[in-house]
């Protein structure tokens, strides 16, 4: 069971995730209008708070029917699990091509980054936040669009 004060601090590195999670949300909601600022936030925020859960589980809950001890990893690997399944619904396929791979994949990256919160590596996740906002803007930057038309026509011409 954990202190009041140090659940205050917990509460803390939430709201840092959430921030973190919800920039990454702002940049998809202002470029594209899929999985913006709330669904971002609340990814980062969800996936915070299942690995403070998981690092908070000490031991069987239920006495005689669960043995062994608990391990935080299996949280872990159930959030990136959790996650393919809402960047699946994000993806659209609309006259022939596919819309919101990038934003699914954001999302999933979005959880990784609650994730690091709630390990306490805070330059990891917000590197990794800037990193990735740099890499949502790639195709504003100008000529961008012109090298991406061309590669996709010689890709489409070589068929």
């Amino acid at each position: 069971m954990l202190e009041h004060h140090e659940e205050l601090k917990l509460a803390g590195h939430i709201l840092l995730a959430t921030i973190l999670g919800a920039l990454i949300g702002l940049e998809r909601e202002r470029h594209v209008g899929l999985a913006g600022i709330r669904t971002h936030a609340a990814v980062a925020l969800g996936a915070c708070l299942f690995g403070f859960i998981s690092m908070n589980i000490t031991g069987p809950s239920f006495g005689e029917t669960m043995t062994g001890s608990a391990d935080p990893s299996r949280v872990a690997a159930q959030i990136v699990s959790g996650i393919g399944f809402l960047g699946a619904g994000v993806i659209l396929r609309d006259k022939g091509r596919i819309r919101g791979l990038t934003t699914a994949a954001s999302v999933w990256a979005t959880a990784s980054i609650g994730l690091a919160v709630a390990n306490k590596m805070y330059i990891l996740a917000v590197s990794s936040t800037i990193i990735i906002l740099a890499l949502l803007s790639l195709y504003r930057f100008p000529g961008w669009m012109k090298w991406k038309q061309k590669t996709r026509k010689k890709i489409y011409d070589d068929d």
